[in-house]
Order: structure tokens, then C-alpha cells, then sequence
């Protein structure tokens, strides 16, 4: 088990990620250079790759390859960044501020951050597909996972619901259903391809180690919603204040602010009980948990 500290372990594998995504996106030197451009301003430089720190840290339970999480840890960050560049478009959510910098519909144009993002997803499938990451039948399962948590029933349905609910009041299995899929299909996805580059999990520890990822990605949602409300825009990066200015749905305006900081801490409790099948195999997943609980951006 790796005695260096959590923030060193993070600081380490985020870098190791930067390298691993500047490796694989196509450079300016290959053409069409512009859309290649476009694609490493919207991806690289930016964000605190919570996605790929999952899935090296469910890797760390399976043993798995560091080489092998790079692959996984990029495909996910890649739909990640995708999804991002989509939602900032005029015809989603109009943001003009996304990691401190220009979104990249602004930096470059509309048809060209609409191309990155299409470009972004069918990369992340083609480096899944092509880089040994695991015997084939569980590859296999990897793609298919991952198509999965970015599809209709996962994260673009789950904008499709939120799109539809612009000023319509949700109850809280409703608002739940809709995050689960915009936001926690893309990290459950995440923590599963980590656990499934590395040895076979037994069915209680695959069902732990699932609970863990879907109540890990409520309660990231839950935290990006109080964020949202209560840090400044230039802690965040992006534009704050704007779901409520949209008059979207959120768990502040469902619960209230105290209730939400109580729901967030609620969901914590449950995904660390959730990883005590793994005792200390998991500590980097809950360090995880508290830094998703507790982040300030």
C-alpha cells in the first residue's frame, strides 16, 4: 500500500493522466489542425480529473496496471470533456466560462466545438477498443459499459431530462433519477472500468464496490449543486449561479440549502460503508469520498 499522502497521490496521478491524454489526442501538426487544436484546448490544462482519480483508485483494489488505467482513466475523461464542450454550446446550457478559460464554442466557434465533442466520443471508444486493457471478453464489457453510462439511458438522457425540467418543480426520486444518469452514470462508469482493468472482484465486493460509485455520484452532483449556490464564479471556474438563474431543478431548491450540506454528508456516510467490504484495499476511493464531500470548487 502506497504511504505517500492523499493530496501527493492525487497531485501524481492527475499529471500522469495530462500526459497520458496528451499522448493520445491528435497534435496540431495533423490535419484538420484546427479541430485538433480545439479538441486539446477543451480536454487538456484544466479540471480535477475526478473520473480518472477514481478509477485509479478502484484499480488500486484489483491490482490493476498503471499503464492499463491510463487507457481507462483517459476513455472516461475524454467523454467527460465531450460532454462538457456539448453542454457549454448556445443550444444547452449558453456558457461562456468553463475551467477558468473561454468555453471552447467562444475560444473557437460553434460548429467547431461541436465537432470536438463528436470527436471526443468516438475517441475515447477507439482507444478502449485498441489498447490491450484487459482479456477480450471483459474489454468487451469495458466499451459496452462505457457506451452504456454516455448514452440515451445514461449521461445524454440524463440531459434530456434536464433540459425538459427548466421550470418544472421535480420531487427528489425524479431530480435522483435524473443525476444518476447525467452525472453518476459517467462515474460509476468510471470506478467500474478502474476495478475491471486489474483481477476479478468476487459478487460482494463487484455489488460494494457498485453501491460506492452510484452513491459517490449523487453526492458529487449533490455538492456541485451547493457550489453552485455558494461559491463565486471565479472559484468555480464556470459561470455560478446559473441553474438558479435558469430555474433548473437542483437539491437546494428541492431540500434547501442546511438539508442538502445534511444529504451530502449522508451519501458520504453511505459510500464509505459501502467500500468496508475492502477495508484498507480502499483507501484512495475514500479519500476520494471526503475530497467529492468537502471540495470548495
Amino acid at each position: 500500500m502506497s504511504a505517500i499522502s492523499f493530496a501527493d497521490w492525487m497531485a501524481a496521478t492527475q499529471a500522469r493522466v495530462e500526459s497520458a491524454l496528451a499522448r493520445h489526442l491528435p497534435g496540431s501538426d495533423c490535419i484538420p489542425a484546427r479541430l485538433h487544436d480545439a479538441m486539446r484546448y477543451a480536454t487538456l490544462g484544466g479540471g480535477k480529473r475526478v473520473r480518472p482519480l477514481l478509477a485509479f483508485a478502484a484499480g488500486e483494489l484489483t491490482g490493476a496496471a498503471a499503464d492499463k488505467l491510463d487507457t481507462a482513466a483517459c476513455a472516461v475523461e475524454m467523454i467527460h470533456a465531450y460532454s462538457l464542450v456539448h453542454d457549454d454550446l448556445p443550444c444547452m446550457d449558453n456558457d461562456v466560462l468553463r475551467r477558468g478559460r473561454p468555453t471552447c464554442h467562444v475560444e473557437f466557434d460553434e460548429p467547431t466545438a461541436l465537432l470536438v465533442g463528436d470527436s471526443l466520443q468516438t475517441l475515447a471508444f477507439e482507444l478502449l477498443a485498441s489498447q490491450p486493457t484487459a482479456e477480450p471478453a471483459r474489454q468487451l464489457e469495458m466499451i459496452t459499459l462505457l457506451a452504456h453510462a454516455s448514452g440515451s439511458r445514461g449521461m445524454a438522457g440524463g440531459q434530456a431530462i434536464d433540459l425538459a425540467s427548466v421550470g418544472k418543480a421535480l420531487n427528489q426520486p425524479e431530480l435522483e433519477l435524473m443525476h444518476a444518469l447525467k452525472t453518476g452514470a459517467l462515474i460509476r462508469a468510471a470506478v467500474l472500468l478502474g476495478a475491471l482493468t486489474g483481477q476479478p472482484l468476487s459478487a460482494d465486493e463487484r455489488l460494494g464496490l457498485d453501491r460506492f460509485a452510484k452513491r459517490a455520484g449523487l453526492l458529487f452532483q449533490v455538492v456541485d449543486d451547493i457550489l453552485d449556490c455558494t461559491a463565486s464564479t471565479a472559484t468555480l471556474g464556470k459561470t455560478a449561479g446559473k441553474d438558479d438563474a435558469a430555474d433548473k431543478p437542483t437539491y437546494v431548491s428541492l431540500l434547501g440549502l442546511d438539508a442538502a450540506r445534511s444529504y451530502a454528508d449522508e451519501l458520504r456516510s453511505d459510500a464509505l460503508d459501502a467500500l468496508s467490504i475492502f477495508g484498507e484495499r480502499a483507501r484512495r476511493l475514500t479519500q476520494l469520498a471526503d475530497f467529492i464531500c468537502h471540495r470548495q470548487f
